[in-house]
């Protein structure tokens, strides 16, 4: 790796020898994936993908403290994901015992700690940085050090900004020394597609399964999308961002999408179209019948597949201000039609903290809160880590809660049918 005379006086001690071994990480790491240099970020702000205080995770606490020791700060103030609890969400005596007791024992602690190295501030905890809410919204072009799965894939996809799949950790290291390794989605080549996937549905595919759909097809390579901006349009307004921060997720969590283009409509792809289309790219023809067996495939893990559902969790990641407000109109109307007045299963829509503030002052908020709904802050996935919450039998719309815990995937529409009439 070729270093500028600035990036080899940090490796050999000009800042410290803390400042030293934090620059040797992003070069080993870079030299790991063949980087030929490191490359300046340009983002005004970073976002930390790991947020919570597992009673486990005293390494990180510790490497922490050693920076803020040695009076080293992240070169960017910084968001970072959603928190793992709060009390409004339902838990019982057990679970909570579990999750104060066992688990997440060390989140105070861990919380003041970000604070002093940088956190944007105290409600700068999502999975969705980059919603104008929450004020953490990079540019077409510039540089990260991220490495939240879905805030990657939305920044590199649909924001055009340039970040690579990092580890935890690892953001932050390249937020405190200004550098991250020139390789893969930085580079020009690295973001072209290897793969054309054609949308050949009868009607809007819904997100989460088609980006499911395309992530285990594709895993970690790069999808040009054909087809969808007959559902999507051609604007990135906010009902067709909110699909693609679904969408994407569930591309970056079934599969590992660090990136797709999507025609007509993704920046890349409207600025250079076809020539983003590697030569003997393959190709993946999706149409219902091909989501309906990528459906139909999900395993059920729960002990009894036909149990009845005890709670619900929207929003992985986080709802967006615009799916708030759409969801309470469909659950106002669905119970209405069903002749209930609140959910007949415990439901949670998650969001960004900024997001709630500003739902909380519309007059979609005490309507939604008429209907039994909770909303929350919280990270659905630090909450399903709970072993006696895994037990339960949780349903989900969101393809990366399904994936990475015990939850049950369901459409949206029977989402909706289950939490305003009954059934699965």
């Amino acid at each position: 790796m070729q270093l500028t005379q600035e990036q080899q006086a940090i490796l050999d001690g000009s800042k410290g020898e803390t400042m030293a071994k934090v620059m040797k990480t992003m070069v080993m790491y870079g030299d790991a994936f063949e980087a030929e240099k490191l490359v300046p970020i340009t983002s005004n702000y970073n976002h930390l993908v790991t947020s919570f205080g597992l009673k486990v995770m005293s390494p990180v606490y510790d490497l922490m403290q050693q920076l803020l020791d040695a009076g080293v700060m992240s070169g960017q103030k910084f968001s970072v994901d959603p928190r793992p609890l709060d009390k409004n969400v339902p838990a019982n005596f057990l679970q909570n015992f579990v999750f104060n007791k066992f688990m997440y024992t060390k989140q105070d602690f861990y919380e003041g700690q970000l604070k002093e190295l940088g956190l944007m501030d105290k409600d700068a905890f999502t999975c969705t940085c980059y919603m104008d809410e929450v004020g953490n919204k990079p540019k077409k072009g510039d540089i990260l050090s991220w490495a939240e799965s879905s805030a990657v894939v939305y920044a590199n996809s649909v924001l055009g900004a340039r970040c690579n799949r990092n580890s935890g950790i690892i953001d932050i290291m390249g937020s405190i020394v200004g550098f991250v390794p020139y390789f893969g989605l930085l580079t020009d080549e690295g973001r072209k597609a290897t793969w054309v996937v054609k949308i050949e549905t009868t009607k809007k595919p819904e997100a989460q399964l088609l980006g499911s759909a395309i992530g285990m097809k594709v895993m970690e390579d790069v999808p040009y999308i054909v087809g969808l901006d007959k559902w999507l349009g051609t604007e990135l307004n906010d009902a067709a961002c909110t699909y693609l921060k679904d969408f994407g997720a569930a591309t970056a969590s079934n599969g590992a999408v660090g990136l797709y283009h999507i025609e007509n409509l993704t920046p890349e792809a409207v600025e250079s179209g076809k020539e983003l289309i590697k030569e003997g790219a393959k190709e993946y023809i999706i149409d219902d019948a091909e989501l309906e067996r990528v459906k139909n495939n999900y395993p059920v893990v729960w002990k009894n597949p036909d149990a009845t559902p005890k709670l619900c969790f929207m929003g992985c990641p986080h709802m967006s201000l615009e799916q708030l407000k759409s969801w309470t109109d469909k659950v106002e109307s669905a119970l209405k039609e069903h002749g209930n007045k609140k959910v007949v299963i415990p439901t949670v829509f998650t969001a960004a903290p900024k997001v709630l503030e500003q739902f909380n002052k519309t007059e979609y908020a005490d309507r939604l809160k008429a209907t039994g709904v909770i909303t929350s802050y919280i990270c659905p996935l630090m909450y399903m880590n709970n072993p006696l919450c895994k037990k339960m039998p949780v349903i989900t719309s969101s393809n990366k809660l399904r994936t990475y815990t015990s939850a049950r995937y369901y459409t949206d529409d029977e989402i909706l049918l289950a939490i305003t009439k009954g059934g699965k």
